[in-house]
């Protein structure tokens, strides 16, 4: 993927974010559980909120940190990936969510490796911290409601 601007990148990483927001209304529309639904939407709203802070960027307002490392339990690595249906509950939905997440994150991390400029470097990587952060919120949350349960 090449881009020639900042601009180019940020539309793209809020293109992203859209797309990321939509998955997870479409998995709310297909799942019954109320909790499940609303636990996705809730899902949807995050990206929403990184759409959000992503036009803050591009007009100048925000810059995003890059910070450290954020942990990584691997949870997904070791999850069966889940195809949406109606019958999905809980623990498909939290499977799905961590393995969109983990795919953002490699996204950005990979756009990251092949940015020449610093400025769009540290871009994708707080872009891709962000990712991460979400994807391990979804790991602990199926840690603490899943594994221990089992």
């Amino acid at each position: 993927m090449q881009f020639d601007s900042a601009g180019e990148i940020l539309d793209f990483a809020i293109k992203e974010e859209e797309k990321a927001a939509a998955f997870y209304k479409g998995l709310a529309e297909k799942v019954e559980s109320r909790h499940v639904k609303e636990a996705l939407l809730s899902f949807a709203r995050e990206e929403e909120g990184h759409k959000a802070k992503l036009l803050e960027v591009k007009a100048g307002k925000l810059s995003l940190p890059t910070g450290g490392k954020v942990a990584d339990l691997k949870i997904s690595d070791y999850t069966v990936d889940v195809e949406p249906s109606p019958g999905m509950d809980y623990t498909q939905a939290l499977v799905a969510a961590m393995k969109a997440e983990k795919a953002a994150f490699r996204l950005y991390s990979d756009l990251a490796a092949s940015a020449e400029d610093p400025a769009l470097k540290d871009l994708f990587l707080g872009l891709a911290q962000e990712e991460a952060k979400h994807k391990l919120r979804f790991e602990i949350e199926y840690d603490e409601r899943v594994m221990t349960d089992n």
